[in-house]
């Protein structure tokens, strides 16, 4: 999402204005450097170096030069339910719509990397098996630096007060285990954000350095680097899947974004075999 200097500015005001006129004032996090939605602001100067402006109640929009987005990615168990959180994150954060959507389920976290550049889910193939690679379900998206602890937050809110994911007695074995990839790993400044966001929202997790091949621990999640553990793109069937628990049987709408992206050319890359059998339906 990208602005000129002169239409931020003009934004910054209005959403001030509005703010002042519809509610008590909405509170950001403070990692992003956020004004209680600009209720003290000033000056245009000061304006422009406070780091970011809001253009409603959780919409982040650089200001002090153009972001570039980084890509991430977040395992907790199935990456259905997983990837849909964040789909609705990307909307209600970056104000995205549906032809701007990044997140994608796929997989992460394996020393093994690609067999033949694929990595791919069960298959009675056996083509490139995940779990055998060593890999874990997780989903990527594509966010601007300075939205990652809102996106952060989304993902700790993935787990209940004791660190349990919500498929944490069904969906077990390290194909599930909890993770995050981001540039740089446990030294970068996105680990700290992390750490200090998880504590923020009740400090339910332990944070690990991944190492690869990591096992699925309660209340323990895996920091990886992306550059030494990249992500690949999971089969067209498993992207915006419903979940599996009850209440998780998502509109058609947004069944229908798999499709739509693929015909796009959009949707990602994975030569693998679409379906259990390849047949592309059903699962199969």
């Amino acid at each position: 999402m990208r602005r000129t200097l002169t239409t931020l500015v003009v934004a910054a005001f209005v959403s001030a204005l509005v703010e002042a006129l519809t509610s008590d004032g909405i509170h950001h996090s403070e990692t992003l450097s956020r004004h209680a939605f600009f209720k003290k602001v000033a000056t245009t100067a000061a304006i422009v170096t406070s780091g970011s402006l809001s253009l409603g109640p959780n919409i982040a929009v650089a200001t002090a030069g153009e972001e570039e987005d980084i890509a991430v990615y977040f395992g907790c168990g199935c990456f259905w339910h997983v990837q849909h959180e964040l789909v609705e994150a990307e909307k209600t954060i970056l104000g995205r719509s549906d032809n701007e959507l990044t997140a994608r389920a796929g997989y992460a976290g394996g020393t093994k990397g690609a067999k033949d550049g694929k990595v791919c889910y069960h298959n009675a193939a056996q083509i490139a098996d995940y779990g055998k690679l060593g890999h874990a379900e997780v989903v990527r998206v594509n966010i601007p630096p300075s939205a990652f602890p809102l996106f952060a937050a989304e993902y700790c809110k993935l787990f209940s007060k004791e660190g349990y994911r919500a498929d944490q007695w069904g969906d077990r074995g390290s194909e599930y285990r909890n993770l995050v990839g981001i540039p740089g790993g446990l030294n970068s400044v996105y680990a700290k954000q992390l750490v200090e966001t998880s504590i923020k929202e009740g400090d339910k997790l332990d944070f690990a350095k991944g190492k690869g091949d990591d096992p699925d621990a309660r209340a323990l999640s895996f920091i990886m680097d992306t550059r030494d553990f990249p992500f690949f793109t999971a089969e067209q069937y498993h992207q915006f899947h419903d979940g599996f628990a009850a209440g998780e049987n998502y509109p058609n709408s947004y069944n229908a974004l798999a499709s739509k992206y693929a015909k796009e050319g959009n949707l990602g890359n994975s030569d693998c075999p679409n379906g259990l059998l390849g047949i592309g339906a059903l699962g199969l």
